[in-house]
């Protein structure tokens, strides 16, 4: 049964609201105060919420619990109502992530599509985001860099230890497919993989969803205790507020934790894996992050490089993402792979980006490569005019210009096969010896 909150500080408003929503087999919770609401919100979940912009305060309304509720979850629907209506309060509301605008009186066929719709919407997010994350569960570590070679070591002499680990690398490398492959390698294997992202977290939260809270009489169990006996993943640890930090350095410690409001010790066995796309250390030393805390986090240490600096995996994420992605277009593939681009272009959301990338294009069909070329430069802001992209300053003197393109040429097949020369000689039709000189003419380093 869906939870619907009601806020309206009209006592006639919250009795038909209840029993209209009561009657369509919806459970209703009704509040008529900006404090008893910022209450409820706080300490419980639901799927809707329908909120009067004018409230029992002048200082806080209805966008106050609005954006309230999207702190705490930015996917949940709010249904702003108002008898004052105007074009510039609805404007507003929906500025602020409200779903919908109702005018009061209200129409309750109009009332009921609203509700009726806000719930499909959330329960598309939710299984959006499961289908998500169940297809990023099936996804392997990839790469056969020296770097990926080491991590891929390393994940196997610590699979059936205990030791904390932490991952750093930017943003998209793979902290937490890299994390996953260290619990499937694990003897935690066949128990939970849960993640906590610190990042997504209002800072009013993070205590609740880590330890649990108990309330009325219900328990909910939090990512400490849901990882009992498997892996906890942190991602972003490095947003954990400094109070928090201190008491999960007691559970690291104690291995026992309370939930809020109770009085119990909860004893608990779990992996805990630590994220973070900045240096920790760093952290650290600007007094973000508690030393005693990284230290017992710093056991085992995994650097995750960019895809700038592997960009000879390229053609093997290429050929995995499509094959994950269904696509038998073998043809397509390997065109993509010897996109020159691919192994130029800085990546800024490393393997994400690339995955995300390699998903549109692999709906492509019976485009020709020009169009796919065209595409692609225009995917990466450039011009799409390949010989527009590819000419050289008009100014420059033909040698200048000629030795200009060789070099980005032949930097950007060395980009390709890792610094290579055989393969690049081979690749770009030159004797192995003769690509040397020319390397060394053009003061190309590798």
């Amino acid at each position: 049964m869906k939870k619907i909150l009601i806020v309206d500080d009209e006592k006639d408003i919250r009795f038909i609201l209840a029993e209209i929503l009561t009657e369509n087999k919806y459970f209703v919770y009704t509040a008529g105060t900006i404090k008893e609401a910022e209450t409820y919100i706080k300490k419980n979940t639901f799927d809707i919420a329908l909120l009067d912009v004018l409230l029992d305060e002048k200082s806080r309304d209805g966008l106050f619990l609005l954006n309230l509720i999207k702190n705490k979850n930015k996917d949940l629907p709010v249904i702003m109502m108002s008898g004052h209506a105007n074009i510039q309060i609805a404007v507003n509301s929906v500025k602020e992530g409200a779903f919908e605008f109702l005018e009061k009186p209200f129409n309750q066929e109009r009332l009921l599509n609203f509700i009726k719709r806000g719930i499909e919407y959330s329960d598309l997010v939710n299984s959006k985001q499961e289908l998500q994350e169940n297809i990023f569960k099936s996804f392997d570590f990839i790469g056969e860099t020296k770097e990926i070679l080491k991590i891929k070591d390393t994940i196997e002499q610590v699979s059936n230890s205990n030791s904390r680990i932490l991952i750093q690398g930017p943003s998209g490398s793979g902290k937490e497919l890299l994390a996953r492959e260290i619990h499937k390698t694990s003897n935690r294997r066949k128990n939970n993989f849960i993640v906590l992202d610190s990042l997504r977290l209002n800072k009013n939260n993070f205590e609740e969803n880590l330890f649990g809270v108990s309330k009325d009489g219900t328990i909910i169990k939090g990512c400490l205790e849901r990882a009992n006996n498997g892996s906890l993943l942190i991602d972003n640890i490095n947003e954990l507020p400094l109070e928090t930090q201190t008491n999960l350095l007691r559970v690291i410690s104690d291995q026992k934790f309370r939930r809020m409001n109770d009085s119990l010790d909860i004893k608990v066995d779990f992996r805990l894996i630590s994220s973070s796309s900045i240096d920790l250390k760093n952290e650290v030393l600007k007094g973000n992050f508690r030393e005693d805390l990284f230290h017992r986090l710093n056991v085992v240490k995994f650097d995750l490089p960019s895809l700038k600096n592997r960009s000879s995996d390229i053609p093997l994420l290429v050929d995995y993402f499509f094959d994950k992605f269904n696509r038998n277009n073998i043809n397509l593939k390997n065109n993509i792979k010897n996109i020159d681009i691919f192994y130029s272009y800085e990546w800024p959301g490393n393997v994400r980006e690339l995955r995300n990338l390699v998903e549109r294009l692999s709906i492509l069909k019976n485009d020709s490569m020009e169009n796919i070329d065209n595409i692609v430069y225009n995917y990466f802001n450039t011009n799409t005019n390949i010989e527009i992209k590819n000419s050289i300053n008009s100014n420059l003197t033909l040698k200048e210009a000629r030795d200009k393109f060789e070099k980005e040429y032949l930097m950007s097949q060395l980009k390709k096969y890792d610094g290579n020369v055989s393969k690049t000689a081979q690749s770009v039709g030159m004797e192995r010896s003769a690509l040397h000189r020319k390397l060394t003419n053009l003061n190309i380093k590798y």
